[in-house]
């Protein structure tokens, strides 16, 4: 008799630790904490036999205890599964911390049976377990569930059991809020200008940007972000990085244009020994580095055409082989991929391949430039001109004038050009104030060199305007006389666009302002 009772604690005690060994395994398998919770309640109700499985958690603004998860409950009384602290037999175990256990429910006054689904349909008595879910040694919920009541039947098991696995959920639901709190932090530090320099900006452009990249941060998909130089690319997809659930894994960037080709393909894939001269060694690629992180693909237009070919395939089937190796090596890598350039003319030449632009381009986000966020240029001002004084030790402050002057620039390099303006005004500045005739700024355009034409040095005025934009005026004027009134001329000594120029000259009011008058002399209207 006694090898027999023996034999039963013994099986008892295996089917009690498999149970908490399938929980606890299933618990630690992956960050979908609903599907987790939901086996853990199918391994409780097969295991031990217990019914009516259900997980309660408390809303953290109301302090409202409602079933998050159920077994053997129709939607509808899962909806009405809504409780009070101190309220019923489930709000008295959140109101003390305390497990109850009611042998019978139906002889329980404090039981309240909100769901309308606790009664047997065979009328034999049902007993009630409920457990304290507890975080940092506050109740946060309540594991119930239901047996049919036996006389006999201890609940010193049950209770050791549920006691154990409601400790483990309050682990998953508090590592769970642990991340949604990361991720929100890394949303703020993207809003913060304290943190993210690159990205300062109230206008409503900057707050779409900030809300997409709040959203696509929370999937897997592959981000191409487009913009000009200087708007704060790589800014970006820091933030999708660590906003994401790939957090806590390597961010891993390579410029595709500071690169050869054959280096390029090395750095991205990796070698093995003896690959070609050189290589005396094997070495990890990027995409290696990567693997369980975000790799940032910056100016991805500037791809060879064989690299292309490589990186296709990586985003198709998450797998490449090293330069000189056969070893098939399978990745698990986010792309973020940027560009300045026109992809679009770019496939129309033949220059990208038009599957891989559909590959980067599930999830496109467009960085406006600084001339369309003019709103936003005070705010970085005010930004790079506290860093460039910390860094600098220096207490340099501009005046209202000088303000004006640069918010009537269109800064054609964007955020990076305003940051290293104001950086070289706190560096040269020789006084605590700076006016506009101290500023270091030349308007005269990044000479642009092609087959065409040469962008030919612009002799500077003898006595420099007052104003920056008096000063660009005075070049287009120049450019236009040399020019012979030729704006396609004029444009290509200025080294820009003649659409960039029509709007200069639009804007300064010389549209007309020109005439030729012969072949050589061109005067002003």
């Amino acid at each position: 008799m006694g090898d027999l009772r023996q034999q039963a604690e013994a099986g008892s005690r295996i089917l009690e630790l498999s149970t908490l060994y399938e929980i606890s395994k299933l618990l630690g398998s992956s960050l979908d904490l609903t599907r987790n919770l939901n086996g853990s309640l199918r391994i409780l109700s097969s295991f031990m036999g217990m019914h009516k499985c259900m997980i309660l958690l408390c809303d953290p603004r109301t302090g409202e205890l409602s079933i998050r998860l159920a077994l053997g409950m129709a939607p509808e009384e899962i909806a009405r599964g809504k409780y009070q602290r101190g309220e019923g037999i489930l709000g008295k175990v959140v109101q003390h911390g305390v497990p109850i256990v009611i042998p019978d429910i139906e002889k329980e006054p404090d039981f309240v049976d909100r769901t309308g689904s606790r009664k047997d349909p065979a009328g034999q008595p049902v007993a009630c377990i409920a457990v304290p879910i507890k975080l940092r040694g506050e109740s946060i919920g309540v594991l119930s569930v239901d047996r049919p009541f036996e006389g006999t039947h201890s609940f010193e098991e049950d209770l050791r059991v549920l006691a154990i696995v409601a400790s483990l959920i309050g682990q998953a639901v508090g590592l769970q809020e642990h991340i949604r709190r990361e991720r929100e932090g890394v949303i703020e530090q993207v809003r913060s200008r304290d943190q993210l320099d690159g990205l300062v900006g109230r206008s409503r452009r900057m707050q779409e940007i900030y809300d997409a990249v709040e959203q696509v941060s929370r999937s897997r998909a592959t981000v191409l972000i487009r913009g000009e130089s200087g708007t704060g690319k790589e800014m970006i997809a820091r933030a999708i990085h660590y906003g994401s659930p790939r957090a806590s894994g390597p961010f891993v960037r390579i410029n595709c244009a500071a690169l050869p080709q054959a280096l390029l393909e090395s750095e991205l894939f990796g070698h093995e020994k003896g690959a070609f001269t050189g290589a005396v060694g094997a070495k990890k690629g990027r995409f290696e580095l990567a693997d369980g992180g975000s790799l940032f693909l910056d100016e991805i237009g500037d791809l060879p055409s064989s690299v292309q070919v490589k990186l296709l395939r990586v985003l198709q089937e998450r797998c490449f082989e090293r330069v000189g190796g056969t070893r098939t090596i399978l990745v698990d890598v986010r792309i973020i991929a940027a560009t300045h350039q026109n992809l679009e003319a770019a496939i129309a030449r033949g220059d990208f391949r038009e599957d891989l632009y559909y590959r980067l381009n599930v999830v496109p986000l467009h960085l406006p430039p600084l001339r369309e966020r003019r709103e936003d240029i005070p705010l970085l001002i005010e930004h790079f001109l506290a860093k460039a004084n910390r860094e600098n030790n220096r207490k340099v402050r501009i005046t209202g004038r000088l303000l004006k002057v640069l918010l009537d620039h269109d800064w054609p390099g964007n955020v990076r050009e305003l940051e290293n303006c104001i950086e070289r005004m706190v560096i040269m500045s020789r006084r605590g104030l700076v006016v506009p005739e101290d500023q270091p700024l030349i308007f005269e355009p990044a000479p642009r060199r092609d087959d065409a034409a040469q962008a030919v040095p612009l002799p500077m005025p003898t006595s420099p305007p007052s104003r920056l934009r008096d000063l660009e005026r005075a070049q287009i004027v120049q450019a236009l006389r040399r020019a012979n009134g030729v704006q396609a001329r004029a444009a290509e000594l200025l080294g820009i666009t003649p659409r960039q120029l029509a709007y200069r000259l639009q804007k300064y009011g010389i549209v007309r302002a020109f005439r030729v008058v012969d072949e050589r002399t061109a005067i002003e209207a």
